[in-house]
């Protein structure tokens, strides 16, 4: 691969030196690419070719539309500043510049949001294109911007797109970015002119992969084909409130006001307000979702349905197989922000100035998304040269590119971060096809239909229809599996009887028209809490945990988003039955009720995606699938530990703790494994590694790398294999009791039986899930999670601790088969490797393009629910695969002195010095200086373009 600064191939240390330089790489390029193309394709791509997609960042440009000139002031990591006396100016110069660095990667979100991947990259596509059409981002984009977006707004995203658009008047594809060159080889496609809905439309992609607990809802139904109702609850363990703190602890809901108050005692701040995104009934023209949320019945089902328990009982097969359908089209569904939805996370926490070295707040976050190259976020500012009403705009952070405004950061009176808060805002439905319709309160409605083109490049077009039900899309009509919806599924007698079986249809608040566009503007001009709060009133979807403070020494975090508000005792975390009205959605949960925190007493707000607040001061039930806040309660333990006996915080222990590597399941089970008796010397050499370990995954740490692989071959042993194959890796066989049979245990009865999931989202992930599991199992040593059978020359397993020996014994030659028999020459970092891939042709074009497009490996810190959240599933192996996608600081005592990095760097282009340039510093966790004043920009201007009427 291309070199890195840091980064090695293969497991041999990695090389100090520095880049040579972009003429030193466009050497390598054009000689690797004469002979690649030279065979492949009978010619090649010169200097000029990949020179062509470069931005122009000196001199001027002279571009229609604008009103005056802007000037566009980058540091010398191409980061870009830009400076407007109008905020359409500002915008139209936004679009224009955030296309010059990374178009081909906005091309590729709005082909993924509008269903239209196939038009790139052919047939490979058109089962993604099928699911997508069927959601109906883009129609429910194009609903917001017609119908709920102010004039403002409008106005933005309209300057944004004539920006975007300038820049591509007159270019060649191939003098975009290098991919629509390879492209090219095989595609006449040519990029479209950029529309505002295609801006509004990514929201919903990043609405998708922060969607809540959708996957825990199938994941559960797919268990009871082997799993009994107390087993599945064994796995799915009740939220630690005692232990780990939710992000709410001041304040209550108040049952006569019908609100919530979170503010500090005589504070103006402990209201509600703004009015944006209040309402809470649901009129009988909600029809973009599903209705109603089921409290299962056995094995986690909707009552009215069964799917089998813990015997194996076959009946359940055809829900199992419609459920597992829809999770091979979610699986393969090209992640927008994460890995598919899957094992996302983030931190962020807030610091009052009475405990912070300046006397001011200060406030970090780093999101946790899938490692993505360019990365998922732009560092930009927007500033306008005089604030004023008419043009409100100071403000400086990390955006998406492809969207206007800027989604994280500060302004020169607040700051903000966000973390996704897990709410659960989608439910999945069972509904009973009956002719054309389908059942809904004993009586057949016909569906809503439409129908979808999708065009595929090198082939013939498809045309699909699309039905939808009262309560949302039919998302089994988009896999060949999921048509034989529900046809072998045993239900009772208060359910609809079967006939051609049943559906699955998706109700998510993210499928009707919101107003989050408006709330980013709005955020970025806000002046107080009472702004802020306003803002955030209009952030309906994806729901966020947004952390506040401000120049005035104020913090705050609130709850925003359009929250369901179900029917008694329902409580969303299982499949509901779609034909009985008493499972519909009630309405949302008013923003005045959602909870909030104003100055609180303990001077900190901490969120990593915990328990928002406790389930006996809130009335409604937010979600049952909270992350289970090890790290919530590991950040604030570091903060308490550095304030306990007057200390104060600086900007560079916020990084400090950011980079924290601490395993807090290691500090539970280390001292068990410990006093395991090992005979074999090879696997005690090994044990003793762990003998005064300090629990830190340090890339360079043996301990770590050790305990690691102890801790995967105890969730494999324990819980792994006995989970279904629809949960497991794929390519994982076992010889297993068929499902059906209810006879005797007999060895001559078993099937093999092989997993089905991808390695990045099998189970068990070995997430802080699994710490609790395992934390509340760990003192039933004779429970049945612990018994194992015998394998090859290893004995079975009857308890915990013989269960632990083994996976010591299996940990030691799982290490020796992948870093050598010599553990002095074990590390963490070489089985914990960070690969950064072009998330299109680096993934799936051919090698060549892989080689040129694609970066790494880093070896990394870190581990999965620590801190520093690196995160690998325990299933799949050990690769780094998803991570803080940035980090910040930001110092409200003066803002010039905060802090930041990108996973990656300004550009999209592959052989731009802007590529990867922040990664070696982000792989070590360093921040970079941060300038907002004018003077301090100036200051680290390295390149200035001015921007012309």
């Amino acid at each position: 691969m291309p070199p890195n600064t840091t980064a090695t191939t293969g497991d041999k240390p990695g090389k100090s030196g520095r880049k040579k330089g972009r003429k030193a790489r466009l050497i390598v390029l054009v000689l690797v690419l004469a002979i690649i193309g030279g065979i492949a394709y009978g010619a090649y791509w010169s200097v000029s070719t990949v020179r062509a997609s470069f931005p122009q960042t000196k001199g001027s440009i002279t571009l229609q539309g604008l009103s005056g000139p802007v000037d566009v002031k980058r540091d010398g990591y191409g980061i870009p500043q830009i400076y407007a006396s109008s905020p359409q100016d500002l915008f139209m110069a936004q679009g224009f510049v955030q296309a010059q660095d990374r178009f081909y990667e906005m091309d590729v979100r709005r082909h993924m949001t509008s269903g239209r991947l196939s038009e790139m990259f052919g047939k490979g596509q058109v089962q993604n294109d099928e699911f997508l059409r069927t959601m109906g981002w883009d129609r429910v984009a194009k609903q917001e911007y017609d119908k709920k977006l102010s004039s403002s707004t409008k106005q933005y995203l309209q300057a944004y797109a004539q920006g975007v658009n300038a820049y591509l008047k007159g270019r060649d594809a191939k003098d975009i970015s290098l991919e629509y060159a390879a492209l090219g080889f095989t595609n006449d496609y040519r990029p479209a002119p950029w529309t505002p809905v295609d801006s509004v439309s990514w929201l919903k992609a990043m609405a998708w992969d922060l969607r809540g607990n959708m996957q825990d809802e199938i994941d559960r139904a797919l268990m009871t084909s082997r799993l009994g109702p107390k087993q599945i609850k064994d796995l799915y363990p009740d939220y630690p409130y005692s232990r780990n703190k939710p992000v709410v602890t001041q304040g209550q809901y108040d049952e006569l006001a019908q609100a919530f108050e979170g503010g500090a005692s005589g504070s103006s701040g402990s209201g509600f307000s703004g009015t944006g995104g209040e309402g809470s009934s649901l009129g009988s023209s909600d029809t973009s979702g599903i209705s109603g949320s089921g409290t299962g019945g056995a094995g986690g089902l909707p009552a009215g349905s069964t799917a089998g328990g813990g015997s194996g009982n076959s009946s359940g097969s055809g829900v199992q197989s419609q459920l597992m359908g829809l999770r091979d089209v979610m699986q393969n569904l090209p992640a927008a922000v994460g890995v598919n939805g899957d094992g996302i996370g983030s931190n962020s926490w807030v610091v009052a100035g009475k405990y912070t070295i300046t006397g001011k707040p200060l406030l970090a976050n780093d999101p946790h998304l899938g490692a993505a190259l360019p990365s998922v976020w732009y560092q930009m500012g927007l500033h306008c040269r005089a604030v004023s009403g008419k043009c409100p705009y100071d403000v400086t952070g990390y955006t998406f590119a492809g969207m206007p405004g800027v989604v994280i950061g500060h302004n020169q009176d607040i700051a903000w971060g966000m973390t996704n808060s897990g709410v659960d805002v989608t439910d999945l439905y069972l509904e009973k096809l009956s002719g054309d319709g389908y059942l809904r309160d004993d009586r057949t409605v016909p569906f809503r239909t439409r129908q979808e083109t999708i065009k595929v490049a090198g082939g013939s077009s498809k045309t699909i229809v699309v039905r939808e039900t009262e309560n949302g899309p039919l998302l089994s009509d988009r896999d060949d599996e999921l048509v034989q919806v529900g046809r072998k599924a045993q239900v009772t007698t208060a359910a609809p009887d079967r006939g051609d079986g049943y559906a699955i249809s998706l109700k998510w608040t993210a499928l009707q028209a919101g107003t989050t566009m408006d709330a980013v503007f709005a955020l970025d001009k806000a002046k107080n809490w009472s702004d802020f709060r306003s803002a955030a009133a209009k952030f309906d979807v994806p729901s966020q945990n947004l952390v506040y403070a401000d120049t005035d020494n104020n913090i705050g975090y609130t709850l925003p988003g359009r929250i369901p508000e179900r029917a008694k005792n329902d409580d969303g975390s299982v499949p509901a039955p779609g034909w009985d009205s008493k499972y519909d959605w009630k309405g949302y949960i008013k923003q005045s009720e959602l909870p909030y925190e104003y100055n609180p007493k303990r001077g900190y707000i901490v969120t990593a995606n915990q328990a928002v607040v406790a389930q006996d001061k809130y009335p409604y039930t937010l979600t049952t699938d909270w992350g289970y806040g090890t790290r919530s309660q590991r950040i604030a333990d570091l903060i308490q530990s550095k304030i306990d006996g007057g200390g104060k915080i600086s900007t560079d222990d916020m990084r400090q703790m950011q980079m924290d590597n601490s395993s807090e399941i290691a500090k539970l089970l280390v001292p068990m494994l410990l006093k395991i008796d090992i005979r074999d010397k090879d696997v005690r050499q090994a044990q003793k590694l762990l003998e005064g370990w300090d629990y830190t995954q340090d890339a360079d740490s043996a301990a770590a790398a050790y305990f690691n692989a102890v801790w995967r071959n105890i969730l494999k042993l324990a819980f792994g294999n006995k989970l279904p194959k629809e949960l497991r890796v794929k390519g994982q066989c076992l010889w297993v009791e068929p499902t059906g049979n209810t006879g005797p245990v007999d060895e001559n009865t078993k099937v093999r039986e092989c997993g089905e999931r991808s390695a990045d989202q099998a189970q068990p992930d070995g997430g802080d899930r699994w710490f609790e599991v395992v934390r509340n199992l760990v003192n039933q040593p004779n429970s049945d999670w612990w018994k194992a059978p015998a394998s090859g020359t290893r004995p079975k397993a009857d308890n915990r601790d013989q269960l632990f020996e083994r996976a010591l014994i299996d940990a030691r030659w799982e290490l020796t088969s992948k870093l050598g028999k010599d553990i002095d020459t074990w590390n963490w970092g070489r089985l914990h490797r960070l690969f950064l891939k072009n998330q299109t042709l680096g993934t799936d074009g051919p090698g060549f393009l892989k080689y040129i497009l694609n970066r790494g490996p880093w070896k990394l810190s870190g581990g999965e629910a620590a801190v520093n959240a690196s995160g690998w599933n325990a299933a799949g192996g050990y690769g780094v695969v998803w991570v803080p996608s940035m980090r910040m600081v930001v110092n409200l005592a003066d803002l010039d002195k905060s802090k930041w990095i990108n996973l990656t760097g300004a550009s999209g282009h592959a052989f731009s010095a802007h590529y990867t340039d922040q990664t070696d510093k982000w792989a070590k966790g360093e921040l970079l200086p941060w300038s907002y004043s004018a003077g301090a920009v100036d200051k680290s201007t390295s390149d200035t373009l001015v921007l012309k009427p």
